[in-house]
């Protein structure tokens, strides 16, 4: 493994700031820690509340990310106060949290990690804890404790599997006082704890542990087929995905009968050599890695198999039959272990497995897929190491079931920010990298959608999606390079959608040009040119949207920019009203045809939005202003005297009414047109 500690970079720093070091050189490497796991500690001396110098720990706050972690995520407690509990006979783990609630000294800082008293009663400055993928690889055999004697010897305490908490932690502190001499503490089924004197020590400890694990599997495994792969059959990558893409939208409406459901597909090469291996059946459904994973991958994914030769029309007809076994299954081991204390989770797949295909992991967003996927890149990997050295094991149907329904982990769940109308959605907006498309997209964005920002401008669109991504977070926008013109950019565009996302719930048309000029001097290419845009442009998009939207059976909404010109056409404005009201007349029809689906389609007609438009050229500018008899200085002006509130309508403005009609607040409402003109009564609807 590569050792990161740098001295030149720790030099300087004071306890808190090797502490936070350390810590993320740990969550900098995946294969020690994912996605919130693990956890750091210090002893230090702190000042209370009334200023006295008191011993105390400092810990990893639950729910923080080592990889990003900052010293406000660490609590301090008092270190007398915690360690009288090691003579204790038992704990519960609701006596615990609230036990150690009262040894905060800052009793504003987040929650202590679930495992602070194992951290407490190690008695060292520097406490170091990681699931690394080797150590569990050898933890989860049929023959581990014999493994472990032979890999460590006396360098290591060995301790059987017990879920974190007060019993756990007595357990660990009286094997290393009666093992004073061993490097670390290996927790079957879990992970490693190391400690040192100083933060660099602990750290390399660890890694020096992790490293005897790995040199010994990838020794037994030299020269050895791990996963046996089939010969013949397997697609190549291009007709992989394409089927992938066609898939998406049916799983991602039948995991979303609970909630709401993004998908996120994988097809690395680990994950297509495990998927295409005789033993991926068997082994996929032994459990988890660690017990902190069931919370996001669930005790087992949902292995599919999909034939000699994988297609479309076999699996689509079959994938229904496999996610109801998998619920039927997930129902009836919550019913033989529950304790009546929890209402089921979500009984739904977080990670499926499609031999020959690939893997797809679902999440309420975009994070928490990427999340289940991660996880199990790395459970694959524990699973290889582990026939290498043995046979995989894991958790007994119980011990899982206490995990993924334990209160200290349903507590982070809690932790997660709530999300905005649009939460667990996803938009692909046209025209996106400027105007109105571009405020569209940011304004879905903040109310929670994944957004798909489309454009002839992909240098323009990907800065939109980067905007979004660096206000809302990793994975909530993608830019795409669409002329919707194009049928093969348009398929294209929302091929990768589907694999990205694995579906949509908005589209919103908006992609358009304003041709000028009176019709009877109009040049033929001029008006098809408008058509092509105006009017095919949102027929191609709203085919492609509404074919998905059928399949995956969720409903979804149809959002269309249309304009004020529609119902209330200009002098010199014949190509771009008589387009646009080609467009309006396709979304009334949409309407009609899909209402029984659950689709809306709805219009928004803006008029003279100027603010960051591309469609007010220089040339329309001169047009328009010529129409009307003005100067082009004071277009924009007469524009907002002409309407009967005198005020300017913006991007934002637009938005807004695209976000009513396409979020929850306008589910009652399909075939509508709504003016976004500050008031003009040649174009009131009639």
């Amino acid at each position: 493994m590569p050792h990161r500690w740098s001295d030149s970079e720790a030099k300087g720093k004071d306890e808190m700031g090797l502490l936070v070091y350390q810590s993320r050189l740990v969550g900098a490497d995946t294969s020690l820690v994912v996605w919130g796991g693990g956890n750091t500690s210090i002893k230090t001396t702190k000042k209370d509340f009334r200023g006295r110098e008191v011993d105390a720990m400092t810990v990893k706050g639950s729910g923080s990310d080592l990889k990003t972690i900052e010293p406000k995520h660490f609590p301090s407690l008092d270190l007398e106060d915690v360690l009288v509990l090691f003579d204790r006979d038992a704990m519960s783990d609701d006596e615990m949290v609230a036990y150690l609630a009262q040894c905060m000294i800052d009793p504003k800082s987040p929650r202590p990690s679930i495992e602070t008293l194992l951290h407490a009663f190690l008695p060292f400055h520097s406490v170091v804890h990681s699931h690394a993928d080797a150590i569990v690889a050898l933890t989860n055999t049929r023959n581990s404790d014999e493994l472990l004697h032979e890999v460590y010897g006396d360098r290591a305490a060995i301790v059987e599997y017990l879920r974190p908490g007060f019993a756990l932690s007595k357990l660990v502190g009286q094997r290393v006082r009666e093992n004073p001499d061993v490097d670390g503490v290996i927790l079957v089924n879990h992970g490693l704890f190391t400690w040192g004197d100083t933060a660099k020590e602990a750290y390399l400890k660890h890694l020096n542990l992790v490293d005897t694990a790995a040199e010994y599997a990838e020794e037994k495994a030299k020269g050895r087929t791990i996963f046996s792969v089939r010969e013949g059959g397997l697609l190549p990558e291009n007709e992989r995905r394409r089927l992938a893409a066609g898939l998406a939208p049916v799983i991602r409406g039948l995991v979303s009968r609970s909630q709401s459901m993004l998908l996120r597909y994988d097809d690395s090469p680990d994950v297509m050599e495990f998927v295409n291996s005789a033993e991926g059946a068997a082994l996929s459904q032994v459990g988890p890695a660690t017990p902190d994973h069931t919370l996001q991958t669930k005790i087992k994914p949902l292995w599919v198999e999909s034939g000699e030769f994988p297609n479309l029309e076999y699996l689509s007809g079959h994938m229904p039959r496999a996610i109801d076994r998998y619920v039927s299954y997930y129902q009836g081991w919550y019913q033989a272990n529950t304790d009546g204390q929890h209402p089921m989770l979500d009984p739904h797949p977080r990670v499926i497995l499609v031999k020959g295909v690939g893997m797809w992991s679902t999440g309420k967003d975009a994070k928490a897929a990427l999340i289940a996927g991660d996880i199990y890149h790395h459970t694959i990997s524990v699973i290889k190491s582990a026939q290498a050295v043995g046979h995989y094991a894991s958790l007994s149907d119980k011990d899982a079931y206490d995990v993924e329904y334990w209160p200290m982990e349903l507590y982070k769940l809690t932790l997660a920010a709530s999300g905005g109308e649009l939460a667990s959605q996803v938009a692909l907006v046209t025209g996106a990298a400027h105007g109105i498309g571009k405020a569209i997209a940011e304004r879905l964005a903040a109310e929670g959608a994944h957004v798909v920002v489309t454009d002839i401008d992909v240098e323009g669109a990907e800065a939109v999606a980067q905007g979004i991504i660096g206000s809302q977070g990793a994975g909530r926008a993608m830019a795409v390079n669409m002329d919707v013109t194009n049928p093969e950019q348009v398929a294209d565009a929302f091929g990768r959608l589907r694999l990205a996302y694995g579906g949509l719930d908005v589209l919103v048309s908006n992609a358009g040009i304003a041709p000028v000029g009176a019709i009877h001097e109009l040049s033929l290419e001029d008006w098809q040119h408008a058509m092509d845009i105006n009017s095919t442009g949102h027929f191609l998009v709203a085919r492609e949207a509404v074919s998905l939207m059928r399949q995956q059976g969720m409903g979804g909404s149809l959002v269309f920019v249309g304009t004020k010109n529609v119902p209330s056409p200009g002098k010199d404005f014949g190509a771009y009203s008589a387009s646009k009201a080609a467009e309006v007349q396709m979304a009334r029809v949409l309407a009609i045809e899909n209402g029984e689906y659950g689709i809306r389609v709805n219009v928004v007609n803006p008029d003279a939005v100027f603010q960051g438009s591309n469609l007010w050229t220089a040339e329309v500018k001169e047009m328009r202003a010529r129409a009307h008899g003005i100067s082009i200085d004071g277009l924009e002006e007469f524009y907002r005297k002409r309407n009967l509130l005198k005020r300017s309508v913006t991007a934002e403005d637009v938005a807004e009414a695209v976000l009513f009609l396409a979020g929850p607040r306008a589910s009652k409402t399909t075939g509508a047109m709504l003016p976004v003109d500050a008031g003009l009564k040649d174009a009131f609807p009639r």
